[in-house]
């Protein structure tokens, strides 16, 4: 393997490229590197300043992931910065492309920064559940402020190269081929009889007690339960009155206290898993097959959504109504979807009218999409209509095209069974908004061909999405797992727990709503159809939530009719409704239950119970295959918080034994409902975990 960073003389500048590919991570080799690139700089009595670089498309993406959890070999990257910051002669860096984490650390370690137009600088290691550790939180404030720091560091996001040179991060903003710029402002510099301008040797920013309550309060509402982000708030704080080299101690202290965390666990297995997702034995050398034109079947809010995605991905979309005026409010729908992606800068105004004129069609025939290389059914969650779909689109797509389903819970296998090329089916799982929701359960029937699977993991790269591969059953992974932690809520209440203190419990556990907020949002018309769907299989031990059939026949499904188990007067906050629990106290009433008092601990042990208990069953019948699977579906499908890295993650952090052992105990008195899977019993008799299966 060739030396990671290389050292030359280029007319009096000494250049310091860095080649570590993929994105120039600074790992162990690259920072010997950089201490015997800077010795001979040091050494070099004809260099009139250094230049540093990263070879390639980006500067530095970061710390080297391999690296994490280790214990951190010398030289470190902030005695590295130090030795930068020393240089009695100007060294400067030329950013392209991202300069993330340590990568921006080293850059602010510079005394001066030329971005080129591609350069998009940011300081995530919040994300991971740490605070930058190489002087991010001490040099940055030094640089553009207190404020604008607080913008920036506890977000984990990035700037743009304009962006960067507005607020005073970088120095020059350059045109062209990133060495040639970076050597004449280097050249410049040197004419200018310019020396070294130390970040870490600037005086410390004014303090801003104002705005750090302001990020305060932010991050509080926004990432709830999150503790990197406060304490990245914390050590900016520090920069506006310690000197720097108190100021890179308390850093320190603060980056070691975030390490040891269970969030920082969790955010790196988050991480991690997004990662291994995708990647699937069975996938290994397949050739997913061409994706460029789409069908979409259905223009209500999922199937916009899914039209949405597809044409921000780049890809052509030819939408199927049942007649043109259903046509045309589809087409509104995908405009106002669009005009959303302009406002979030995802978009021109003029990307936008391409879109619409040229990227997008209509028609209210199937034959329409003799042409496309795959059609998505979005039509309402019935079996016939999505049989007579498929009927229609097995008759007229062209040999080769992929059929595909979006369902939430109908069986694929049986939709491809009815048609004359199987192995040509998958189902498509879109998480409403479509063209927001990062998740997509891929749900492969025996049938499916290899190439087609990998098609659509293809696909999910294209819309920018994270594919799950997920067995087909009644719900697949994700709302399989959910109908099971909703049963064990409804059980709650009808025991004696009010929905609203389940709610509250459920959030106060990290999640963004909890079930009966959840069930007003997608409309409690759903919840009914899909009772109604097994009602002629239910176990009549099951238990069914009669007020909420009652809360539908009065035609109160939701925000959508604005009453549900909330009131919803002014806006989607919702007021709890005092009807709704005289409706569950005729319910107890009608089981003869005498209702007893919970408390929110035992609520979220028995939500999270009742989830890890299925995920168990899910696993072992090969619908997930593996917790990570899980992990992510959850993360990116059902607001599962970040920070907890995951409910299997969770489950191996609370302790398998202890968490069997509840249901066990809960079994006594309800065992129908509470019987431990068999994989969790396993699991506990052998003192293995979840994560032992994800390899």
């Amino acid at each position: 393997m060739s030396d990671p960073v290389t050292y030359e003389l280029d007319d009096a500048i000494a250049v310091i490229t860095i080649e570590n590919p993929p994105v120039n991570a600074i790992g162990h080799a690259v920072r010997v590197g950089l201490v015997a690139a800077l010795d001979r700089f040091k050494a070099e009595p004809a260099a009139r300043a250094a230049l540093i670089l990263g070879a390639g498309k980006l500067f530095v993406g970061g710390a080297d992931i391999s690296e994490f959890g280790r214990t951190p070999r010398d030289p470190k990257l902030r005695e590295i910065i130090k030795l930068i910051e020393a240089s009695p002669r100007p060294v400067v860096c030329a950013i392209q492309g991202a300069a993330l984490g340590g990568g921006l650390e080293l850059a602010l370690g510079c005394h001066y920064r030329l971005v080129t137009p591609t350069a998009r600088l940011g300081l995530p290691e919040v994300n991971l559940g740490l605070v930058p550790g190489a002087g991010g939180t001490q040099r940055l404030p030094r640089l553009i402020g207190i404020a604008a720091a607080l913008e920036i560091i506890p977000a984990g996001g990035t700037v743009t190269a304009r962006r960067a040179i507005e607020l005073g991060l970088a120095d020059r903003l350059a045109e062209g081929e990133t060495r040639s710029v970076g050597l004449s402002y280097a050249r410049e510099l040197v004419a200018q009889d310019a020396g070294p301008r130390p970040v870490g040797a600037m005086p410390c920013p004014r303090p801003d007690p104002q705005a750090q309550a302001q990020a305060r309060t932010k991050w509080h509402r926004k990432a709830p339960g999150e503790v990197a982000r406060l304490a990245a708030i914390d050590a900016i704080g520090a920069a506006g009155h310690m000197p720097i080299a108190e100021g890179l101690a308390d850093e320190r202290r603060i980056f070691d206290a975030m390490m040891a965390t269970p969030q920082r666990a969790g955010l790196i297995h988050a991480f991690f898993s997004e990662r291994k997702v995708a990647k699937l034995p069975e996938l290994d050398g397949v050739a997913p097959r061409e994706i460029s034109a789409l069908g979409v079947i259905g223009g209500g809010t999922m199937g916009s959504g899914i039209a949405t995605a597809a044409l921000l991905g780049g890809l052509h979309v030819t939408l199927i109504e049942r007649d043109t005026g259903s046509a045309d409010r589809a087409v509104a729908t995908i405009s106002r979807n669009l005009d959303g992606a302009v406002k979030r800068g995802k978009l021109t105004v003029e990307q936008r009218d391409t879109i619409l004129s040229g990227a997008l069609g209509t028609a209210t025939e199937v034959d329409a999409l003799a042409s496309v290389d795959m059609a998505i059914e979005a039509v309402f969650e019935d079996m016939d209509l999505k049989r007579a779909v498929f009927a229609d689109l097995d008759r007229v797509l062209k040999p080769g095209a992929v059929i595909a389903s979006n369902t939430s819970y109908l069986d694929v296998a049986a939709l491809a069974a009815g048609t004359s090329r199987p192995s040509d089916v998958i189902g498509l799982h879109f998480f409403s908004p479509a063209h927001v929701m990062k998740l997509l359960e891929v749900v492969v029937p025996d049938t499916t061909a290899p190439d087609v699977t990998a098609t659509a993991f293809a696909l999910a790269r294209t819309l920018g999405k994270i594919a799950v591969r997920a067995g087909v059953c009644d719900g697949f992974i994700g709302n399989r797992i959910l109908s099971a932690y909703r049963a064990a809520a409804d059980r709650m209440v009808l025991a004696g727990a009010s929905p609203y203190q389940v709610d509250r419990a459920v959030r106060a556990f990290g999640w963004p709503m909890g079930p009966y907020q959840m069930a007003d949002m997608a409309g409690l018309d759903i919840g009914y159809a899909t009772r109604r769907r097994k009602a002629a299989t239910r176990d009549p031990r099951d238990i069914v939530p009669t007020w909420a059939d009652t809360l539908h026949h009065m035609g109160r499904d939701g925000q959508k009719t604005g009453r549900g188990y909330y009131i919803y007067a002014t806006d989607r906050t919702g007021e709890e409704d005092p009807e709704v629990l005289a409706l569950v106290e005729t319910a107890r009433a009608e089981h003869g239950v005498t209702p007893r008092a919970f408390s929110d601990a035992e609520i979220q042990r028995r939500y999270m119970g009742a989830l890890i208990n299925e995920a168990a069953r899910v696993l072992e019948d090969g619908i997930a295959r593996r917790p990570l699977d899980i992990d992510v579906t959850f993360l990116h499908g059902y607001g599962f918080p970040r920070w907890r890295g995951g409910p299997m993650h969770w489950a191996d952090a609370e302790g398998l034994s202890g968490l069997l052992a509840d249901i066990e105990t809960w079994a006594r008195e309800d065992a129908f409902f509470w019987h431990p899977a068999p994989l969790l019993r396993r699991l506990v008799a052998e003192n293995r975990s979840f994560a032992s299966l994800n390899d």
